[in-house]
């Protein structure tokens, strides 16, 4: 149970508190509601580029690790399609250093040519040696445009392609930052051990006087509902063929996501998983296999990958998966199989709230979600979740014409 005090400051920023005496370490969050989904079509990658560009400096602090690091704090930052987290955690009695920090970049984060050099070299590297340079690195940027004709969740995190990151202007930056980047855009949380009026004080002291700004929501284009399979190969220096199903499934937001999330466990969470017993220890079909849910904010993708064993056709792969989530859609699932699933989820949700940073995420992400009380009732609603509730969810998932397959054939060399 996290318990937590919410308000909103007068600019539009959302400040979450929570009190944990088991630890000197206080951690900061602050979310900002802007993903790769909030980008235009020729100019992708910018959420990702501002996570690196947010260390890049502000005004009054030109180096953001140093003074942080001299407090005895460390920091790090993630990008989603959906929202872009930033988080640091520090001794408490230097909490202040936090809020300093944190307000200077979000009021006059520093724009200089120089900088916006640095880090479009950084992310463009990246791009090439997450994304191009290893075996299967280009999935996504395969996969999501297969899957999506219209949304945006038609290309990564990473952007499109590189073109984007290369030709970013600086008014392109500027502009990005004043539309996203802001108060009322985004969600601030502290945990540890804080007193509550003294850690109010200081945020109003640092984050009260930014300027409040009006907040830009553009409606996203729908994805119409998939008709026929799609299928993609593509022939890649790999050292084993590898598959991946994609098929569209519920938002966020839905009550079936709790439904789906759990489908994924039956399928592949442990040894004793169904896809990993039959697939990989009985039939040898497959070297690795696993299956998870993406969990976006609008509808999103249920996707099992695995990697063949040698001899192993794409044929027999798909025919054996098949018959897996047949018997899922056919109800075949065991009572204990059922409980003992929902007893990991259980454990998982317990073990992710042992660390102050893990509940300040945890509080400003189901803020996001519209009701910061949900961090509280997970485990009720997986353990709500019947076994014709999988059976009837994974009949919608599972259809044909929902399905997308993308191959990857290892190039056949000769002497």
């Amino acid at each position: 149970m996290i318990s937590y005090e919410r308000y909103v400051l007068p600019n539009g920023l959302t400040v979450i508190l929570h009190h944990d005496e088991s630890t000197p370490i206080v951690a900061m969050n602050i979310l900002y509601k802007v993903g790769a989904r909030n980008e235009v079509e020729t100019k992708t990658g910018f959420a990702h580029l501002f996570e690196h560009l947010m260390f890049g400096g502000s005004v009054n602090i030109p180096v953001y690790d140093e003074p942080l690091q001299r407090a005895g704090g460390e920091n790090n930052a993630f990008t989603s399609n959906d929202f872009t987290n930033y988080y640091l955690t520090l001794p408490k009695q230097n909490f202040e250093t936090a809020c300093w920090l944190e307000s200077d970049r979000m009021m006059q984060l520093a724009f200089i040519e120089k900088s916006l050099d640095v880090q479009r070299h950084v992310v463009i590297e990246e791009f090439k040696q997450r994304y191009l340079n290893q075996p299967y690195g280009d999935a996504w940027l395969y996969l999501r445009p297969l899957c999506y004709t219209t949304h945006p969740y038609k290309w990564a995190t990473i952007g499109k392609e590189i073109s984007h990151i290369e030709d970013a202007t600086l008014e392109d930056v500027k502009s990005f930052f004043s539309k996203y980047y802001h108060p009322a855009n985004a969600i601030l949380s502290v945990a540890g051990d804080i007193d509550f009026d003294y850690t109010k004080t200081l945020i109003e002291k640092w984050f009260g006087n930014i300027k409040q700004q009006a907040l830009e929501i553009s409606p996203l284009p729908q994805e119409p509902k998939q008709t026929e399979l799609r299928r993609q190969i593509l022939e890649r220096d790999v050292p084993a063929s590898a598959i991946y199903f994609a098929f569209h499934c519920c938002s966020r937001y839905d009550k079936e996501f709790y439904t789906t999330d759990l489908l994924s466990d039956i399928l592949s969470r442990g040894k004793s998983s169904r896809l990993y017993f039959q697939l990989v220890k009985q039939k040898k079909i497959f070297a690795t296999i696993s299956a998870y849910m993406l969990g976006e904010l609008d509808k999103s993708l249920f996707i099992i990958e695995g990697r063949l064993n040698d001899g192993k056709t794409f044929a027999e792969a798909e025919k054996a998966v098949d018959e897996v989530l047949q018997e899922i859609m056919d109800g075949k699932i065991d009572d204990r199989e059922l409980q003992k699933v929902k007893q990991q989820v259980e454990a998982s949700l317990v073990f992710n709230e042992l660390g102050v940073a893990n509940k300040a995420l945890n509080l400003c992400y189901y803020d996001m979600l519209g009701d910061v009380a949900a961090v509280n009732e997970q485990a009720e609603k997986y353990n709500d979740i019947t076994k014709q509730d999988l059976a009837n969810i994974a009949q919608q998932i599972f259809a044909k014409d929902n399905t997308n397959i993308l191959c990857y054939q290892p190039i056949t060399k000769t002497n």
